[in-house]
C-alpha cells in the first residue's frame, strides 16, 4: 500500500468509523494530598479549583513573563489530579511542582512508565466506550473509570474521539479489545491531518516558550480570569484587558504542500513560518503558523519563492 492510499485508508477510518493509535509516550503524573487543587490553581492558567470529580480542563504553565512552559491536561478523579503533557514539556512540569510545593500538602507521583494512553478517534468511539458500560460526559475532558473486557481504564472525552488511560503493563490486552471491538490501527499522520483541520496546535511543534497563549487562541479553552493569581497572569490579562497580539495562530490553505519551516512573505517581510503541516484528503494542502497580524485572514502569502498560500481562519472546517 503506498503512503497516500494508507494516509486516505486511515483518515477515513477516523472520520467514518474509529481509529486506535497509541500515545503513551506522553508526560503522566499525578497530585494528591489535600493541597493538591490550591497548589496547582496557583501555577496554572485554569481554575483547578473549579474541578469536580469527573470533570477535567486544559491549562497551560508559564514563565513569570507569560511565556509557555508547556500545556497540560488536568482530571480531578476525586483522589487525586491526574496531569498529562507533551512528553518534551514533561521535565518543565515535573520542576515546577518540585520546586513550588514545599509548604503544601501535596504528594507528586510519576506515571509516565507506569501508565499506558490509548487514543479512540472518529465517530463511533462513544459506541466503544459504551459497550463497556461507560456513561461519559460530553465535555471536553470529562471522564469515567470503566472495564473493557476485563482491563480497568480510564475514558477521557477528547475533541475527536475517546482516551483510554490504563496501567501499562494492561496496554496490549486493552489495544486487543479495542481492536476486536471494532477500532482499527491508524498512523500518526492522519491524526496530525486532524489535528491540523481542528486548528488545535501542539507545544513542541507549534508552541514553545516564546508563545503567549493568546497567541496561540487559547485563551478560550485555557485560561481563566476570574481566578486568584498564578504564575504569569499580569502579561496574560494585560494582553488580554488592554492590547492586541502581535501574531496569531492561523490556518494556511495552498494548492501545493507547505514545507515545516518555510517561511511566509507578505511583499517584502517575512510574517510568519510553517510550523505544521498535512495533506488532508478532504481539503488538500492544510498548513499552521504563527502569523503576524499585518496579514489577516484572506491574505495571501508567498512561501518557497513563487508558491501562495491563503491564510485562513481557525477550524478549518
Amino acid at each position: 500500500m503506498s503512503a497516500t492510499t494508507r494516509l486516505e485508508t486511515d483518515y477515513a477510518v477516523a472520520t467514518e468509523r474509529v481509529g486506535l493509535i497509541d500515545r503513551s509516550e506522553r508526560g503522566k503524573l499525578a497530585l494528591s494530598g489535600e493541597d493538591a487543587k490550591e497548589f496547582l490553581t496557583g501555577q496554572v492558567t485554569q481554575d483547578i479549583l473549579a474541578l469536580t470529580p469527573g470533570h477535567g480542563g486544559y491549562a497551560a504553565f508559564l514563565t513569570p513573563k507569560g511565556k509557555m512552559l508547556g500545556d497540560l491536561r488536568v482530571l480531578d478523579t476525586g483522589e487525586e489530579l491526574l496531569l498529562d503533557t507533551e512528553r518534551v514539556a514533561l521535565q518543565a512540569l515535573f520542576n515546577m511542582i518540585r520546586r513550588y510545593s514545599l509548604g503544601y500538602r501535596v504528594a507528586l507521583h510519576k506515571r509516565t512508565l507506569e501508565c499506558g494512553l490509548l487514543s479512540l478517534i472518529g465517530p463511533l468511539a462513544d459506541e466503544l466506550v459504551a459497550r463497556a458500560g461507560g456513561t461519559l460526559g460530553a465535555a471536553e475532558h470529562d471522564h469515567t473509570a470503566l472495564s473493557v473486557d476485563g482491563v480497568p481504564a480510564r475514558a477521557i472525552r477528547t475533541d475527536l474521539g475517546v482516551d483510554l488511560l490504563c496501567a501499562a503493563d494492561e496496554l496490549p490486552a486493552l489495544r486487543a479489545a479495542l481492536a476486536a471491538a471494532g477500532a482499527v490501527a491508524i498512523g500518526e499522520e492522519a491524526a496530525e491531518i486532524l489535528r491540523i483541520e481542528r486548528g488545535r496546535p501542539r507545544y513542541g511543534v507549534d508552541l514553545d516558550d516564546s508563545v503567549i497563549p493568546q497567541e496561540a487562541q487559547l485563551n478560550e479553552r485555557a485560561v481563566s480570569f476570574t481566578k486568584g493569581c498564578y504564575v504569569g497572569q499580569e502579561t496574560v490579562a494585560r494582553l488580554y484587558y488592554r492590547g492586541k497580539p502581535n501574531r496569531q495562530l492561523r490556518g494556511l490553505a495552498s494548492a501545493a504542500p507547505l514545507p515545516v519551516g518555510a517561511e511566509l512573505w507578505l511583499e517584502d517581510r517575512v510574517v510568519g513560518t510553517v510550523t505544521s503541516s498535512g495533506l488532508s484528503p478532504r481539503l488538500g494542502p492544510l498548513a499552521l503558523a504563527l502569523i503576524r497580524r499585518e496579514a489577516p485572514v484572506g491574505s495571501i502569502v508567498r512561501w518557497g519563492g513563487d508558491h501562495e498560500a491563503v491564510v485562513a481562519e481557525l477550524p478549518f472546517d
